[in-house]
């Protein structure tokens, strides 16, 4: 379990069940996690069967974004690829009464000081929307670099919006 001074991150656990059946089929962000169509608790529990893989062989890592022993969002990291020492990382505070008090910068905080202390990596990156204020802020403030912008990446519903990248190197 990683720890910090509000919240802490912890492994997902099979009593995460209907909390992932919940927030996974949340249709509001499906524009952004580039969900298509429903999960079923059948393909979510076979997920959660083998979420004790280390990332070194799943190649991803998701970990929950606990408060005072409540689930309020989710930290990944993905594309994990070992030889070049980089993988991405995305979070989501699912409990919107829980935005902008600081949560979501506390957890990258800890995933990023586990990302280069733990597993040794040089870099970490995120892909936003460029509409996404509140996720460029976040990253921003914890000294991601934008380097580059993918131009008409992302259909979404109002038409073609621009995708950031955004990385960080080991200091």
């Amino acid at each position: 379990m990683l720890t910090g001074k509000n919240i802490q991150l912890r492994a997902l656990e099979p009593s995460d069940l209907d909390t992932l059946y919940q927030w996974e089929n949340n249709t509001n962000i499906w524009e952004v996690s580039k969900t298509i169509s429903p999960f079923s608790k059948h393909v979510l529990t076979q997920y959660l069967a083998n979420a004790h893989q280390d990332i070194f062989t799943a190649k991803q890592l998701r970990l929950i974004i606990e408060k005072e022993r409540k689930s309020i969002g989710t930290i990944d990291l993905f594309d994990f690829v070992p030889v070049h020492q980089r993988a991405g990382v995305g979070i989501w505070i699912a409990d919107e009464d829980e935005r902008q008090k600081g949560y979501a910068k506390e957890a990258l905080q800890l995933m990023i000081d586990y990302s280069f202390k733990q597993l040794q990596l040089k870099q970490i990156y995120c892909n936003i929307s460029s509409s996404n204020k509140a996720s460029i802020n976040l990253f921003s403030g914890l000294d991601f670099l934008l380097v580059g912008v993918k131009k008409d990446w992302n259909k979404t519903k109002d038409g073609w919006e621009d995708e950031l990248l955004f990385q960080r190197l080991c200091d």
